[in-house]
């Protein structure tokens, strides 16, 4: 079973670039479905995710359609989004039965609405208080689902302890 980041239409670099270093950090493959606001080569890109990506996992996608084709039977999608009913850590991420899927809207945007309604069953929230703000910033976003999901998969092939050699702690 792989974490699957999925984002759709980023139009800001630096958030894309910071969730390239999240995905990683996590052994999560990134997904990028066009159109893109940005050039992937974009400088801010590169500065948030720094040396990092040649560590990461990247797939882009012409299309909302051409990504959905790619997905097996057998793999879960979920939609995250303020427009759901149900919180982020309801789902059982531990099934592995296919991969795990997580797509995330345009930062200006969100997800497309017709796509939403046809797919509420899908569909996740992180909770928020939308009397403050309209949301929360998507590599945040992207960070606590695919941390919830790893939690619940007790941080499979991810280093729990990290020493160094000098430690002064010890």
């Amino acid at each position: 079973m792989t974490n699957h980041v999925v984002l759709f239409e980023p139009v800001m670099p630096a958030n894309t670039g910071n969730i390239a270093r999240t995905t990683a950090g996590t052994n999560a493959v990134l997904h990028l479905i066009e159109p893109l606001g940005f050039d992937i080569s974009d400088k801010a890109v590169k500065r948030a995710g720094l040396d990092y990506w040649d560590h990461v996992d990247l797939v882009k996608h012409d299309s909302l359609p051409d990504f959905l084709a790619t997905l097996k039977p057998t793999d879960h999608l979920y939609l995250v989004s303020k427009f759901a009913n149900q919180d982020y850590t309801d789902p059982d991420y531990t099934l592995d039965d296919g991969d795990h899927y997580f797509l995330f809207g345009k930062e200006t945007t969100g997800l497309p609405e017709v796509f939403m309604r046809q797919n509420p069953e899908k569909a996740i929230r992180i909770p928020q208080n939308d009397e403050h703000i309209r949301s929360l910033n998507l590599s945040n976003t992207v960070a606590i689902v695919i941390y919830e999901a790893l939690r619940q998969q007790d941080f499979a092939n991810l280093d729990k302890i990290h020493t160094y050699e000098q430690d002064k702690l010890k």
